[in-house]
């Protein structure tokens, strides 16, 4: 008797399975790689395309359709897979609202919905499903405030709500979430401060709240949690300044992004200590004093931008922290524009790392002569020496970039020709030299430049006539 009961109720659970799966079909508008071929009564539905089934029960447990250009709305109908434990629509373009009925899904332990173009309120009844340990719902529409009630999903490892239109404050309550990894509110309209009780979160890896309304100062808690490894408060408008000590006490740092903000005393030394950082940006800030020297000793540095600030004093001594740069043999990307540093550029520059793309170094107080070394960095798509105080002749040696796409050379006090040796750069967009003292022709060189679209001379002593090669 006992084994015909749960005979029937096993089937009776097979077929509501099989009526939420055709509901959830029902609510597909579009299938392009006709995913949805294989959802019919001539295949049993565990066999159906993303459909995983328990094979002691034959209950959907995994529902899998990442990145098959779906078109749709989620249906209600969702709530009745009761054994469901992940359901992954990544990458789709699904819309409307995440229906209540998820919340009857206690076994759920994985929900990922990121990049489709789903609206409406987070789901409250998502409480529910205290299984929960990863919530991804990043690259939507979602709107209005984190519910209070989500405070219940104590096991959540991953809390993704990045680039939606959500608002209010960052919940303090997430600071009890001890299993939690990832936190990325990134791209929202949160506001108020970052709460202190985020210093709890002992576990946590990637710190991701930038492009927000965020104020304040960052609490100092946060800077005790060693297990962070990327820390992004980006593009917001939070201030104070930086732990002298931030280096030591996260080791584990590879990204440190803190730019456009209103963060001001000096760069930590420190820094130097997380030797796993790969990519630093305190750009638009008002940082002030020296950059640091040690920053060399950071093998695996790609980015390091320190761009509009105040650093620097106009002194010879400014630019002493390159040379050490020569040891970052990985550095893609050095911008050092918007600030006041002084000093001549040695020749040692063309040490600086063989993969670097782009090296600005505009709006500044560097003075002398543009190095010929410059012309060793033949991976530069981007070089920027705009609006200092750079003297002599143009090297011909910047001939030798063969991949440089805009040159910036404006603004300084540069004499003598143009060199022809810039015919080389046939990869060359924008050519900016204009407000100097250039005599001479315009090279008829230039004419190899076939994808120019700027060029700018004006302001300087040139004579004689636009070659026709141009």
């Amino acid at each position: 008797m006992e084994s015909r009961l749960s005979s029937s109720t096993s089937i009776l659970g097979n077929h509501s399975d099989l009526l939420a799966l055709l509901a959830f079909k029902d609510g597909i508008t579009q299938d392009p790689l006709h995913i949805m071929k294989s959802w019919n009564h001539t295949l049993h539905f565990c066999k159906w395309t993303g459909v995983i089934c328990n094979p002691a029960n034959q209950r959907v447990t995994l529902l899998n359709l990442d990145s098959q250009r779906l078109v749709g709305s989620l249906s209600p109908s969702i709530g009745n897979l009761t054994f469901l434990s992940a359901i992954n629509l990544q990458n789709n373009s699904f819309h409307g609202e995440i229906p209540q009925e998820i919340g009857r899904l206690t076994y759920l332990q994985d929900i990922s919905m990121g990049f489709n173009s789903i609206g409406g309120n987070l789901p409250s009844n998502l409480s529910h499903c205290t299984n929960l340990r990863t919530l991804n719902l990043s690259y939507n529409n979602i709107s209005g405030h984190i519910p209070d009630q989500l405070s219940s999903l104590s096991k959540i490892h991953y809390f993704g709500l990045a680039v939606n239109s959500l608002k209010g404050s960052i919940p303090p309550w997430i600071g009890n979430f001890s299993s939690l990894f990832t936190l990325s509110l990134g791209r929202n309209s949160f506001q108020g401060s970052i709460p202190d009780d985020l210093g709890r979160l002992c576990r946590l890896g990637k710190f991701q709240v930038s492009g927000n309304d965020l104020s304040g100062e960052i609490p100092s808690s946060l800077y005790n949690i060693s297990s962070i490894y990327f820390f992004s408060v980006s593009v917001n408008r939070l201030q104070g300044s930086f732990p002298i000590d931030v280096g030591l006490n996260l080791p584990n740092l590879q990204i440190f992004y803190v730019d456009l903000n209103n963060f001001t005393g000096s760069i930590p030394m420190s820094l130097s200590n997380a030797t796993e950082l790969e990519e630093i940006d305190f750009g638009g800030n008002g940082m002030t004093g020296p950059v640091p020297m040690n920053l060399g000793s950071l093998k695996h540095l790609i980015k390091l931008s320190f761009q509009n600030n105040s650093l620097g004093s106009g002194q010879s001594s400014d630019l002493n922290f390159l040379i050490f740069l020569n040891n970052c043999t990985n550095l893609q990307a050095l911008s050092l524009a918007g600030n006041l540093l002084g000093g001549e550029l040695r020749d040692s520059i063309g040490n600086l790392s063989s993969l670097i793309t782009e090296l600005v170094l505009g709006s500044n107080l560097i003075h002398g002569s543009i190095p010929a070394g410059i012309g060793n960095l033949a991976s530069l798509t981007l070089l920027g020496m705009e609006a200092n105080l750079f003297s002599g002749s143009i090297p011909a040696t910047l001939g030798k970039l063969k991949k440089l796409q805009k040159l910036y050379l404006n603004d300084n006090r540069l004499s003598g020709l143009i060199p022809s040796s810039l015919g080389n750069l046939t990869q060359l967009i924008g050519v900016f030299m204009e407000k100097n003292n250039l005599e001479g022709n315009i090279p008829a060189s230039l004419g190899n430049c076939q994808n120019l679209l700027e060029l700018d001379f004006s302001y300087n002593k040139l004579n004689g006539t636009i070659p026709k090669e141009v």
